[in-house]
């Protein structure tokens, strides 16, 4: 199969090879001999939607447009450089760093969120403008002003935020840190609060299928998490937060260059709640006790001279919960510390996690063929989480191993890409509930290659296959496809289809039912992962990008629709209230996600962006065919941000507001429950306003204040059966709306460049 497909592909190179006019250069930070070339700097025309982003070795190709003679190249740390061009050419651009300056002028700010207009696949950039305009602890708090990714809660306990991409959650999606698998197996449920928001650079959204170098998982999409770079961050970085409710953080950088091409960066994250509250008087807290103490040291070596680059990171967390009834004191209360199911009074639970981590990244530029590169990325991690929930307890340790080499290159021409490699993964899983052990080994290996091909003026493609071997999966084929077309000027329309196949890690991904009284049953059918067969998928999608100018102001529209299907899937049913059952797919299970998004500059520095999104997801459930719950299928978006123009010394004020209004969600079924403990079969609509004002006193300094959910909107009973949480009838699993109501918080931002 693998032998007709590279034919295929081939054999098109001929019908793509006419020619185009390119800007082309590489970005460097210095004059000197031994300069370093910048990775992820922005190139773009002025006053157009055209732009490019430098690559590992700081290369750029850029279309040119005859109409812009402005090329704009900018990179966080550094002065932004506006040079005039006049015809296609062959450039080399070095940056200042801007703390080598005595004032900065500013060409022209970046848009906080990019849009590819030439990639063949659906890439949103959030970069750290955009993360800045909420009070952005973690990673999992980075997506309330985009609408890319929806956020829920997953319960009524423990506050952790669920993301969501074409109304599939955060499972279906493929989490990497720098293009490494981050957040899965174990750390699935809370591994989005692992990334304080401080240390993120940007993020990057694929939508749809992937690549096939990032591995077989992704099925709905990806979400890449580019951190800091010690080379290129502030030298002293000091972020302070604290919230109404006693949630306190503290984040701090510091990094140093040690040599021209030696750099490392220590940063360390800590943060604690320690107060109390239910304001909803159910007797049970509406956010966690806890802590978390977040520890990386990171390096970074660059050599343009060997053509050598390199990224070594260390990491280490502990973080500690403790949730359910305010009078819960865990040195009496827990029943497994001498109490007794009998005469237990006082629900509670508390859920340690600690982690280690660590990553090392290499890349070498064939110092004759700058097109021509090698790169192998390792990493290794240990999580291990003690828990216990009431009468319950969860423990989980998983090991994990992951390497891949990769070899990039050109067929003919720099038009006709190829990348190529090997990959490696291994996880154990050591996991136990009450006393059931469900430890397991899970190793595969796998090959691919992905073709490029790039004609920026009409047609791009990726096509990619890859082939793993998997001990429980087994023997697999992945294919991918990605394709845009640009039918007019500034028009951007995609089509895409890939396959994506996983494991479900059932109780992992959804440990919100161990708070609760129901029942665990796994239907199981002989399958090699929890006596269940593993779930596959085919994500198909189309979109389209439009930019605009008008009243002399720039936008542009995008439209978007995805469908799922999937060939197997473990359903997870809650529809008994009794119970909840795994079992495989019987019959058919789709999510369609459709999206239509707007971004204008209403005045200057006002920029205005909404959007609309429907979800059609249903599953083939025992009871029969119903719609996900807990899914509003309806959901409109608004943000506004606006800016007043920086003094010489950056002194500034931003203003920040966004609206999330969601329809009804068909909430699982009750009508077995006592009258007392049954929800309807909808939830209401409701709107969630958030803002939050910042004052840039200088370049060094800043405060920030703001407030969530500001129509202190809550949930009346998020916690059923409250009266009894020994009961039958006890369950926190069901949450459609925020538990804490309207909230306040400040903090600062101090940096020595």
């Amino acid at each position: 199969m693998n032998k007709y497909i590279v034919v295929l592909l081939l054999s098109m190179l001929p019908y793509f090879s006419f020619s185009q006019e390119k800007v082309e250069g590489v970005v460097f930070d210095s004059d000197a001999s031994n300069a370093l070339s910048l990775s992820g700097a922005n190139v773009y025309w002025q006053d157009s939607q055209t732009g490019v982003v430098t690559d590992f070795d700081g290369k750029f190709s850029i279309p040119y447009l005859k109409e812009f003679n402005r090329l704009i190249i900018s990179y966080v740390g550094f002065e932004s450089d506006t040079l005039t061009i006049n015809a296609p050419k062959t450039i080399r651009v070095t940056l200042k760093p801007s703390n080598e300056l005595d004032e900065v002028v500013v060409q022209q700010e970046r848009d906080a969120i990019q849009k590819t207009y030439f990639s063949p696949q659906n890439v949103i950039t959030v970069n750290s403008d955009e993360l800045l305009k909420a009070a952005c602890c973690n990673l999992a708090e980075s997506f309330e002003t985009n609408p890319a990714i929806d956020v829920n809660l997953s319960d009524g306990l423990t506050g952790t935020k669920q993301i969501q991409m074409l109304g599939l959650t955060s499972p279906y999606l493929l989490i990497t840190q720098e293009n490494i698998p981050m957040v899965r197996g174990a750390s699935q449920a809370y591994g989005l609060t692992f990334t304080p928001g401080t240390w993120i650079e940007s993020i990057q959204i694929t939508k749809g299928a992937g690549s096939v170098v990032n591995g077989y998982e992704s099925i709905s999409g990806q979400i890449n998490t580019e951190l800091v770079k010690p080379l290129t961050d502030n030298a002293v970085f000091v972020n302070g937060y604290a919230n109404q409710n006693g949630r306190y953080e503290l984040n701090t950088h510091f990094n140093k260059k040690l040599t021209d091409k030696l750099s490392t960066g220590l940063y360390i994250h800590g943060n604690t709640r320690t107060q109390k509250e239910d304001n909803n008087e159910d007797g049970f807290l509406d956010a966690p006790l806890g802590e978390q103490i977040n520890v990386m040291n990171r390096w970074q070596y660059q050599n343009p001279e060997t053509g050598f680059v390199s990224f070594l990171n260390v990491r280490f967390l502990n973080d500690e919960k403790q949730v359910g009834q305010v009078d819960f004191n865990p040195n009496t209360d827990r029943v497994d510390n001498g109490g007794s199911l009998s005469g237990a009074e006082v629900w509670g639970s508390e859920i340690n996690t600690r982690r280690f981590d660590t990553s090392l990244k290499l890349g070498y530029v064939f110092p004759e063929l700058p097109f021509q590169s090698f790169g192998f990325q390792s990493a290794y991690s240990l999580h291990k989480q003690d828990s216990y929930f009431g009468i319950r307890t969860y423990d989980i340790n998983h090991e994990s191993i992951y390497s891949s080499l990769l070899f990039n290159s050109i067929i003919g021409d720099t038009r006709n890409k190829f990348k190529t490699g090997i990959s490696f993964a291994y996880d154990g899983y050591d996991e136990v509930v009450s006393t059931d052990d469900y430890s397991r080994e899970d190793r595969s290996v796998g090959a691919f290659l992905e073709y490029s091909y790039e004609n920026l003026e009409k047609v791009s493609l990726t096509a990619g296959l890859r082939v793993d071997n998997h001990n429980r999966l087994g023997t697999f084929v992945t294919p991918r496809f990605h394709i845009r077309y640009t039918p007019w000027e500034r028009g951007s329309l995609r089509g895409s289809f890939g396959r994506g196949k996983r494991a479900a890690n059932i109780f992992a991904e959804n440990q919100q039912l161990f708070a609760s009284a129901r029942q665990i049953n796994i239907a199981g059918s002989g399958g090699d992962v929890y006596g269940l067969e593993p779930e596959d998928a085919w994500n198909y999608g189309v979109s389209f990008l439009q930019g605009f100018n008008f009243l002399n102001k720039k936008g542009d529209i995008s439209l978007d629709y995805y469908i799922t299907d999937f060939e197997n899937q473990v359903v997870v049913d809650w529809e008994n209230p009794q119970e909840v059952s795994f079992y495989n797919l019987e019959g058919e299970s789709s999510a369609k996600s459709f999206q239509v998004e707007l971004n204008y500059e209403l005045l200057t520095r006002l920029n205005f962006r909404t959007s609309y999104k429907f979800y059609d997801v249903s599953t083939d459930y025992k009871s029969g065919n119903l719609q996900k719950p807990l899914q509003a299928q309806h959901r409109f978006f608004i943000n506004l941000g606006y800016e007043t123009e920086a003094k010489d010394n950056g002194a500034q004020w931003k203003f920040d507001y966004t609206l999330h209004s969601f329809g009804e969600a068909r909430l699982p079924d009750t009508s077995a429950n006592p009258v007392e403990y049954q929800l309807p079969a909808f939830s209401p609509t409701y709107n969630l306003m958030n803002a939050q004002v910042t004052k840039v006193f200088s370049n060094s300094f800043e405060v920030y204040v703001g407030g969530e959910n500001l129509s202190d909107v809550q949930q009346i009973n998020p916690v059923l059966g409250a009266d009894n949480p020994f009961g039958p009838n006890f369950d926190t699993t069901i949450v459609y709306a925020p538990i804490m109501g309207r909230m306040f918080y400040g903090g600062f931002r101090f940096k020595i460049l």
